[in-house]
């Protein structure tokens, strides 16, 4: 069969590196070598024997058809004229294939020149001489062949729009390269994506679109496979048309031939930019939290409850004072933790041995650390995930020291409940003690004793020496407090002066009473200050629970009561509650309802008291005296609401009052004609403290249009003492530039210095009743009145004598320079229309 080939063919087609690949054309021939088309038989045109050297030895036309397109002469070698060398050449390679070959289709040159198709079919079969003989058919399949080849054609172009379509909308980009790594063909995407066409991509043309930082690289790489002829798998930026850059990764096999020579590259190109992004991202959010975790100084345990494995950071590590060597168990730490937070710390590792933990868990523990010893204060803070059955897979707990805070913590917690001053602990503690003792002493059956300590003239020294000295005799007083309290005693600073003690010891009148008298000799001692004296004396009130209370409130308030009434009594001295306290201080309460209605229902009437000439009886004019007028019992005197005065806001209110009261009737008087001179109106520290009292008092004047000549304000000697003294000085100041009288009331009871007359604008010394009223017999009193007189004239001041009853009295203070002069011997308080119709 060697001689059926006709050895002028070549071999078929030139080499597949010198061929354009046409990737349709790759798709229709794989169809075409299973297409049942060829499977099909079609009736003989001819059948024919043949010898080993491709002769027709015999043949038989067997269809008309064939005799009418086809020469009949095709005996011996004739039957080559009829077909191509190439079809030729098929049937040669058929014959050396197989004794029984596949059906091999071939154009047949017809007489008229043009060619028809046909079908050869062949056998071999060897004669018993052992030589071969061929037997086969030939079938004209043209008919059939126009038919098959548009569905041929048909299929082709379904096929290659098929691959069309699924390249454009592959987000891939297909590629080959030839052996040595030079590109030969790439996808329709890849012009989309860089705008390169892909002819400019052919060789080492794609390497223009890589970015210059990825081109080194990707080279080195892609050089490697070249070499092995492994699979690639590497990842570039690459430019795209708009001049952006994009993440691709490119992979590609070689396809091999039977000596592992490398045929051809074939590869893809994916875009990868969003996986990236998203890698990166998460590199800069795992770098963030592993910078948060140093910056935040925050150990981490890891525990993988898959495997059962524990992880401690270095950072942990530290925490605890443990180097890297030491083994991540659960029994050091607990070695390491305080004994009594031990069992919690116990109990957490049980859960998470038992699969049991929360999604989310704190505590705080102490632990001593492993190379110190130092006590340490850590807080924990642990996440666990599950998988879909519920089973732990990861326990992360996240440890901080908290040491400072805690200590930051308590401080803060002992200065919300202490006395920085003292370091003793505040009302609110103190308080809080109280009721819990007193639940105690409920269920116990028990008693203690509660005592109130007041500093007395506290105040005095702090206005006098300055708060620095005051501040020193606090700090003083509280220790010597301290070292005489029992030790069973809870004391306190309760504010200001104030001081208090609990103590089951004290749990009796006597007992109580005891220890106040050595608390009241053991003060007394000097208190010396930057190298001077003070003075100390305190007042005590104390009560004893069972017998004068039964709950805290109570309690603190009938000692409450007793320190009040050795207030009153006198100071210095210890006042054990008792029933009667409990009356009078209703009677304060009682005091101050009244006063607050009073002022509610303008029941305030101010009575004028006159001022008149020693010499001619003349009326020099009034002090304005605040009496109220009840609906039912009449007028009362301020004595009936004296603890009013107590309290500043009333006290200014009531000041208010009479005030606008007093001008309302200087005007009237003023308007009738009738010149009552200066009216004198009191005023406390309260109202000095509460607002602009000057600018009050001028702008009510102006107001109502009365001359600032015809008012006077009075005030004693202890409203230049108080904490607003140079306020004080100020309003006076103003009050005095205006034309308002300042005058002086009281004067020689109280604690003053005479540097107060040169600092104050004083106009007016209202000599006090307590002198006037046994001047004629006591000789001390008459002194005392003749050194006021000489001083109020000295300065230039007035001096006016209150309390006047007798003419005795008016005799002895003219005789020592007094002219003036006020009391009962002139007329008593008066309404303003009886003054009014007095003076008509």
């Amino acid at each position: 069969m060697d001689r059926f080939a006709d050895r002028r063919f070549g071999e078929f087609g030139p080499e597949p590196s010198q061929r354009k690949l046409d990737w349709g054309l790759l798709h229709y021939r794989n169809e075409l070598l299973f297409s049942p088309i060829f499977h099909q038989v079609s009736p003989p045109a001819i059948r024919w024997i043949a010898d080993g050297r491709g002769r027709i030895l015999s043949r038989e036309i067997m269809s008309d058809l064939f005799a009418r397109h086809f020469s009949c002469d095709m005996m011996g070698h004739g039957w080559r004229g009829v077909l191509d060398r190439r079809d030729r050449q098929a049937l040669a390679n058929a014959a050396r294939s197989s004794a029984t070959p596949d059906p091999v289709p071939v154009r047949m040159r017809a007489l008229s020149g043009d060619k028809r198709w046909g079908l050869v079919r062949m056998t071999l079969v060897v004669q018993p001489d052992g030589a071969p003989l061929w037997y086969g058919t030939i079938e004209d399949v043209d008919d059939r062949h126009d038919r098959d080849r548009r569905a041929l054609a048909e299929a082709l172009a379904e096929s290659r729009q098929h691959y069309r379509w699924s390249v454009e909308l592959s987000p891939q980009v297909p590629w080959t390269a030839a052996p040595d790594g030079a590109i030969e063909e790439v996808g329709p995407r890849w012009h989309e994506l860089t705008g390169m066409p892909p002819e400019q991509a052919q060789g080492r043309g794609w390497i223009a679109s890589l970015h210059p930082d990825d081109l080194d690289r990707t080279l080195m790489a892609w050089g490697e496979k070249l070499a092995s002829g492994d699979p690639v798998d590497v990842d570039y930026r690459l430019r795209l048309a708009d001049g952006s850059y994009r993440w691709m990764r490119a992979r590609a096999s070689a396809r091999k031939d039977a000596q592992g020579r490398i045929v051809r590259w074939y590869g893809t190109l994916e875009d990868i930019h969003a996986q990236k992004i998203a890698q990166r991202e998460l590199a800069e959010s795992e770098e963030r939290f592993r910078l948060a975790v140093q910056s935040a100084r925050l150990g981490i345990w890891d525990f993988d409850a898959t495997v059962g494995t524990r992880t401690w950071s270095r950072e942990f590590r530290q925490m605890l004072g443990l180097s890297a060597a030491e083994p991540a168990t659960s029994e050091l730490a607990l070695s390491l933790v305080h004994p009594e937070d031990r069992p919690q710390l116990a109990e957490m590792l049980d859960a998470v041995a038992q699969g049991e933990m929360p999604p989310h868990f704190e505590a705080t523990l102490r632990i001593r650390r492993a190379d110190n010893g130092a006590l340490r204060w850590i807080k924990s803070a642990g996440w666990s995930s599950f998988c879909e059955a519920g089973r732990p897979l990861r326990v992360i707990v996240t440890f901080q020291d908290v040491t400072e805070e805690r200590n930051s913590e308590d401080r803060i917690r002992w200065a919300a409940t202490h006395d920085p001053m003292t370091r003793m602990p505040n009302r609110a503690l103190w308080q809080e003690t109280l009721e819990e003792m007193t639940e105690q002493a409920r269920r116990d059956g028990e008693s203690f004793g509660l005592v109130l300590v007041d500093i007395d003239e506290l105040k005095r020294t702090n206005d006098m020496l300055g708060h620095d000295a005051g501040d020193a005799l606090l700090c003083g007083f509280a220790q010597r407090f301290a070292v005489s309290a029992p030790a069973d005693a809870m004391i306190g600073r309760l504010g200001g002066d104030e001081f208090g003690m609990i103590a089951p010891s004290l749990a009796n009148s006597a007992a109580l009473a005891a220890w106040s008298a050595e608390l009241l000799g053991g003060v007394r001692g000097p208190y010396v200050h930057n190298g001077r004296s003070l003075d100390c004396s305190v007042s005590i009130g104390g009560a004893v629970f069972g017998e004068h209370g039964d709950d805290a409130t109570e309690l603190l308030k009938a000692a409450d009561l007793a320190l009040y009434a050795s207030k009153s009594a006198g100071r210095g001295r210890l006042t054990l509650f008792h029933s009667p306290l409990r009356a009078e201080a209703q009677q304060r309460s009682s005091m101050i309802h009244m006063a607050r209605q009073a002022i509610a229902d303008d029941l305030v009437v101010p009575f004028y008291q006159p001022k008149v000439d020693l010499k001619t009886g003349r009326v020099l004019g009034y002090e304005a005296l605040l009496r109220w007028q009840h609906p039912r019992t009449g007028v009362h005197a301020p004595d009936t609401i004296a603890a009013a005065f107590d309290n500043a806001e009333i006290a200014v209110e009531l000041t208010e009052k009479m005030l606008a009261n007093v001008v309302r009737d200087v005007r009237r008087w003023l308007r009738a004609g009738y010149d009552p001179g200066r009216v004198a109106i009191n005023a406390s520290a309260a109202d000095f403290m509460q607002h602009d009292f000057a600018g009050y008092v001028l702008a009510h004047l102006a107001r109502c249009g009365v001359p600032p000549r015809h008012f006077e304000v009075e005030v004693t000697e202890t409203v230049f003492l108080g904490r607003g003294a140079e306020q004080v000085e100020q309003a006076l100041h103003r009050l005095s530039a205006a034309g308002v009288q300042i005058a002086l009331d009281d004067f020689g009871t109280g604690y003053a210095s005479l540097s107060h007359l040169k600092q104050y604008p004083v106009d007016i010394l209202k000599i006090d009743r307590s002198f006037v009223r046994n001047i004629e017999q006591d000789a001390g009193d008459a002194v005392i009145v003749d050194a006021i007189g000489k001083l109020g004239s000295s300065l230039g001041m007035e001096v006016v004598a209150e309390g006047v009853e007798t003419a005795g009295q008016v005799e002895l203070l003219l005789a020592r320079g007094c002219s003036i002069g006020q009391g009962y011997l002139f007329g008593r308080p008066q309404p303003w229309a009886m003054v009014k119709s007095q003076a008509a």
